[in-house]
């Protein structure tokens, strides 16, 4: 476990506050009094977001969750003002706490506040070798001094929300630093702190492996095999879902002996991936077979996630690519196949990229690349695919790599190729991620809206993660007004905005990279079918044209992306088809399908 932080002497007059723990403020060595609870609620709320605006009705929440006295404005500045006169400092001309347009500001510097600190030298850690980046999160660590914002602090539900996501943090820092300490054979070190975590979670998966491995190079392998079977039956019992695969390789090396699975076994092979999300909620089975194609030697060596844009298969890829860290030793990374205004990169270019990241250098065409592929056990994530000529040079014709495709169509040109359609999410799943995003509180508070927003986003991880981005920052905007305003078919898609994350302009690069007779085609069935399922009738009448040649259309759109089957054989008579919710709005609401549209 950390050791205690030790408190440098400051100088007389020299502020410190101290939120990784109880809150707490020093000037120089003096320990100031904080005065109420709500007091120190406000003083906790902005230190939190120091240096940026806390809005009144943000700390109005955290102060009052459930029902704020009508003098809850001057209340609130009387805190503020007993909180400037307390924080003053020998400047007048730059306050600590200023009021702006925006909120309350309290300025802190990074030397004075031990969260900005740990954030600092976490950050520092971060690609580093094992011995800087194991003293860094050992720094790092020893700023804590107890469980964040303890005490009576934690009444607030928006206080307590924040104390577990810094207890996330602290606990993702450890972890980082025993797998730098096992990279450096010093699994003794690390073997019982990681013990008493395991015990305090017992299904942090990383952190379990950790365990394992320094058991294994404390010469406790016998101990290392039973973590893994508990684990493993834990996982079953609570989940139903089986260790990860990088797991899996950990367990099957400690039980051949292989002396890599003790001291170092914690280091992880090159990787130059997105970060994997901490909220990645949903499609649990579709990454259970997933991660077992990409283990199975004997399958092919090319994987396709297909989905409609923002059916989260590039989460899903690097969800996947995260956990099989042990089973790909020559690395893993991840290259987009368009640029940021989603047009088609040219294969020179990431061919470059593909070199750079590799350590190839300029790699002289597609052949050398095969070359390099078929040699190295490395997972290569090619993301986003327009079309078959886009990745057909790029992929390996044998050999030791594997490769993961993420498309909006099915590719149908490529074989042979193992496909994985990425579903909708069920509601609970997006009823979970949205909490995640704005807070467990406030969607109990109100369950009936936060059903109706992730209803009106389709299933679509996209969708609800700009929902909960944007409620997250408007949070005076009560989630039925938000409910209301995406219920709202002419204005729903400009509501899914959060800062540059915009699900209409993700839409729009999909639609123009279409064919533009496909993209007539999708426009008149968004026009002419209802809402869900619907049959070949339905799309004939739509498109104008007989049921034989509304199949081979309908059939085109689903290889395209931009019509799904939801049950039943694509080639029957009777067979249903849908247009994702999403995409439907897209069309209808930029006229897509349109008579005047379709006959030009």
């Amino acid at each position: 476990m950390p050791r205690p932080f030790a408190q440098p002497a400051a100088p007389p007059g020299t502020l410190s506050f101290s939120v990784l723990g109880p809150l707490r403020v020093h000037r120089g060595d003096r320990a100031l009094p904080l005065g109420p609870l709500k007091q120190r609620v406000v003083l906790a709320t902005l230190l939190g977001s120091a240096n940026s605006p806390v809005s009144v009705d943000t700390l109005t929440e955290a102060v009052w969750q459930d029902e704020p006295p009508r003098t809850a404005r001057k209340n609130l500045q009387v805190y503020v003002s007993a909180l400037r006169a307390l924080l003053a400092d020998d400047d007048p001309d730059r306050p600590r706490l200023t009021h702006t347009g925006g909120g309350y500001v309290l300025r802190v510097a990074e030397d004075e506040l031990d969260l900005l600190r740990f954030r600092s030298l976490v950050r520092a850690a971060d690609g580093q070798g094992p011995r800087p980046a194991a003293r860094l999160l050992r720094q790092a660590l020893d700023l804590w001094q107890g469980p964040p914002l303890g005490g009576d602090l934690r009444q607030s539900p928006r206080l307590a929300e924040e104390a577990g996501r810094l207890e996330l943090r602290h606990l993702a820092a450890y972890e980082g630093w025993a797998e730098a300490e096992l990279e450096l054979g010093g699994a003794t070190a690390v073997v019982e702190g990681l013990r008493d975590l395991v015990e305090r979670h017992p299904l942090r998966e990383r952190l379990r492996s950790a365990w394992m491995c320094a058991l294994s190079g404390s010469g406790r392998q016998a101990e290392a095999l039973a973590a893994y079977d508990d684990y493993r039956q834990l996982l079953a019992r609570e989940l139903g879902l089986e260790p990860g695969g990088a797991m899996a390789a950990r367990y099957r090396m400690i039980l051949a002996g292989d002396d890599r699975a003790g001291a170092g076994a914690a280091a992880r092979p090159p990787a130059a991936l997105p970060p994997d999300l901490v909220d990645f909620t949903g499609h649990v089975e579709e990454l259970r077979y997933l991660v077992d194609l990409l283990e199975d030697d004997s399958a092919g060596r090319t994987v396709l996630l297909s989905g409609p844009a923002g059916a989260g298969k590039t989460t899903l890829a690097v969800r996947a690519a995260h956990l099989l860290g042990d089973r790909f030793a020559d690395g893993r990374l991840c290259v987009c196949l368009r640029d940021a205004d989603g047009r088609t990169r040219s294969l020179s270019t990431v061919l470059t990229e593909l070199g750079e990241r590799t350590g190839q250098g300029g790699l002289s065409g597609p052949e050398e690349w095969r070359e390099w592929l078929a040699e190295h056990r490395v997972l290569v994530v090619l993301d986003d695919v327009p079309d078959e000529r886009a990745v057909r040079p790029l992929l390996p014709c044998g050999g030791r790599g594997r490769v993961l495709l993420t498309a909006r169509g099915q590719l149908g040109g490529l074989a042979p190729v193992h496909r994985v359609s990425v579903p909708p999410l069920g509601t609970a799943e997006s009823v979970q991620l949205l909490a995640g995003l704005v807070g467990q509180g406030r969607v109990r508070a109100d369950r009936e809206a936060a059903l109706r927003i992730v209803r009106a986003c389709g299933g679509s991880p996209l969708a609800v993660r700009v929902s909960g981005m944007r409620l997250a920052v408007l949070r005076h905007l009560p989630l039925r007004e938000f409910a209301d305003r995406l219920t709202d078919p002419a204005g729903a898609l400009d509501e899914l905005t959060s800062g540059d994350v915009s699900v209409r302009r993700r839409l729009a690069h999909g639609w123009e990279a279409l064919p533009e007779e496909c993209g007539r085609d999708a426009g008149r069935l968004a026009a002419g079918t209802g809402e869900g399922p619907f049959g070949l009738t339905e799309a004939a009448e739509a498109l104008g044209c007989d049921e034989r040649h509304a199949v081979r259309v309908v059939e085109a759109l689903i290889d395209a992306g931009m019509v799904t089957s939801p049950c039943g054989e694509v080639t029957a008579h009777a067979a249903q088809y849908e247009i994702p919710h999403l995409i439907r709005l897209y069309a209808r609401g930029s006229g897509l399908g349109t008579p005047a549209m379709a006959s030009g």
